[in-house]
């Protein structure tokens, strides 16, 4: 066991941090202020640092990196903007993550060195009206003709929606009820009765674009299939890679917050002396630097323990679980360390207490996670319908 990044680890997280600092810090301003997801060209630029699929599969257009190395970089990014850190999160955490492991050879190799290149964009759609937490309760169904499947439901919720090239699209494959009937489908953006609905307004995540999604008598080949029904189970154990992209989210809002508090405790002057010099913000500062460390170390472990698989469901709701509370009180923390220039929107920290608390929405949420923690103590699952 060793807490320490080797040489190769602690260069990329200096390199990642230099370009965040040098190059990110307008795009993520700009991004904030138009509400519009990241350029093309910086989507590129991405791809050219080779930050985009950093720990996919080297054949197939990645990094061949470790999750380890994927969590360092999307950090760093992240703690500029998670908004500009959003196409790595998708390339290393999202649905392009269950395409390599599940999806066929011919599928993979069309879609993943698309995006590993910074010339696709590819986001899950998952949720439905009626079907969020519950999420074995969608309705959405691809149905066989030939060699062809026909897909007609609703989807909710769909981060990338309408801006995303290709969605992997969770649907009914079959009759069976519950999880043995899901499985998920790729849909590429222009394929004939796919449209968007109106884009809704977030109180964060400004950048990032959602929308429902309808399918109305969408035709796409059957080898489009990313996992039949019945996949549900193993789809689902992909997504909990995607709740260590989530916490590291949440990490990169909160050492953020964190850096700006520290440095604004120091410079700033009241009753004589730098406020640092109370003995009220020297505790604040300390709980806010354990709880960050705690998170970092949570998210750490899931990763390192997959390897270059994927977290066991335990440890990845653990991370996000924890990640998603803490940065709500280290943002709200920092925020009440800078009184009004913290609520102001000029220094940037009433973005990420917006930002921070979506985290804890998307993904699956915060008592959905203890409910799984829960599921693992015990080796076994809870009916939430008995």
């Amino acid at each position: 066991m060793n807490f320490t990044l080797n040489e190769e680890q602690l260069a990329l997280q200096h390199s990642a941090r230099q370009f965040a600092t040098r190059e990110l810090t307008q795009p993520a301003r700009e991004i904030e202020d138009n509400d519009q997801p990241p350029s093309h060209a910086l989507v590129k630029r991405f791809a050219e640092l080779g930050y985009l699929g950093i720990n996919l599969d080297p054949a197939l257009g990645g990094g061949g990196a470790s999750h380890v190395e994927a969590v360092l970089v999307l950090e760093e990014i992240a703690k500029i903007s998670p908004s500009v850190a959003f196409p790595i999160f998708e390339s290393c955490f999202g649905p392009v993550l269950t395409i390599q492991h599940f999806a066929s050879d011919a599928l993979k190799q069309r879609l993943v060195p698309k995006v590993c290149s910074g010339d696709m964009i590819i986001a899950a759609s998952m949720s439905e009206p009626d079907a969020g937490t519950a999420l074995t309760d969608l309705k959405t169904r691809a149905v066989r003709q030939g060699d062809q499947l026909v897909l007609n439901g609703q989807k909710r919720w769909c981060s990338g929606a309408g801006h995303a090239d290709g969605y992997v699209v969770y649907c009914r494959l079959s009759d069976e009820p519950g999880a043995r009937g899901i499985g998920a489908v790729y849909v590429d953006k222009d394929t004939p009765g796919l449209s968007f609905g109106k884009r809704e307004r977030l109180m964060g995540f400004r950048g990032v674009t959602s929308a429902d999604i309808f399918l109305d008598n969408v035709t796409v080949p059957s080898g489009n299939i990313v996992a039949p029904a019945g996949g549900f189970a193993k789809l689902m154990t992909a997504f909990d890679l995607e709740r260590c992209g989530n916490a590291t989210m949440s990490l990169a809002l909160a050492q953020s917050a964190l850096d700006q508090a520290l440095a604004y405790v120091q410079d700033r002057r009241q009753f004589g002396k730098a406020i640092v010099d109370f003995q009220a913000v020297q505790i604040k500062l300390a709980d806010m630097a354990i709880r960050v460390e705690a998170s970092r170390l949570l998210i750490h472990r899931a990763v390192a323990n997959a390897s270059d698989g994927l977290p066991s469901s335990r440890e990845a709701s653990m991370a996000k679980c924890f990640a998603n509370e803490m940065v709500r009180g280290v943002c709200g923390d920092a925020m009440q360390l800078m009184g009004g220039y913290g609520y102001a929107c000029e220094y940037g920290m009433e973005r990420r207490m917006r930002d921070a608390w979506g985290w804890g929405i998307a993904g699956g949420a915060i008592d959905i996670q203890k409910i799984n923690i829960a599921s693992a103590l015990v080796g076994r699952r809870f009916n939430q319908r008995a």
